[in-house]
């Protein structure tokens, strides 16, 4: 059975965390994984996270598996430019695209379909495959352009899951924080987790 094929984009939105967060959810699933990072998702990566990864697709490839500690069978990466990756055409559509996080520019171009990079071509793949497409988007306050390019895609199938934090379940740190933001991508993947407790769930010993 072919594993499935989840596609990740790391824009210049802050909350880059969330994003590699998700990558070690997804390959602890034993998911096959293609990351995709923008211009300025390195810059937020290097500010955030000190991780300074930019270069050749290949240099930033092996920074990617070191970092997670798999091999290159279940990691794949492309730099924004190569739009000769499989993920670029609907024939070889990844099951699942999520954008984490993804910046109000990104989602502008995807809104209003132009695909200047392989991040945004790979989001136009899915919503012509009708394919599942995930966006984390991280901004405050909204405004009316963003808010309407936000029910724009909605109404396409994209499902909407905002960089909000909870606090019912009791966070002790900043990683409970991300976990339950991790947690809810998850669910939109249709992805079991133990990341955080569920409203309604007995607290366990320690929370």
């Amino acid at each position: 059975m072919t594993a499935r094929h989840v596609v990740l984009a790391l824009t210049g939105a802050s909350g880059v965390v969330y994003g590699l967060r998700i990558a070690e959810e997804l390959l602890r699933a034993s998911v096959r994984l293609t990351v995709l990072i923008s211009r300025p998702g390195f810059a937020v990566l290097k500010e955030e996270c000190g991780l300074e990864w930019e270069g050749e697709a290949a240099a930033v490839r092996e920074d990617l598996c070191r970092h997670f500690g798999v091999d290159a069978a279940q990691l794949a990466y492309y730099a924004e430019d190569d739009f000769f990756a499989p993920i670029a055409s609907g024939s070889a559509a990844p099951d699942t695209l999520v954008i984490c996080p993804c910046s109000m520019g990104t989602l502008a171009r995807i809104a209003t379909g132009v695909s200047g990079n392989l991040l945004e071509r790979c989001a136009d793949v899915m919503l012509k495959e009708h394919r599942r497409l995930v966006m984390v988007p991280r901004e405050t306050p909204l405004n009316e352009i963003h808010l309407e390019n936000m029910l724009k895609l909605t109404r396409m199938g994209v499902r909407m899951v905002p960089a909000m934090p909870a606090f019912y379940h009791h966070p002790h740190s900043l990683d409970d924080m991300v976990d339950f933001l991790v947690g809810r991508v998850l669910d939109s993947l249709g992805m079991e987790h133990q990341l955080v407790r569920r409203w309604g769930e007995e607290a366990g010993i320690g929370d």
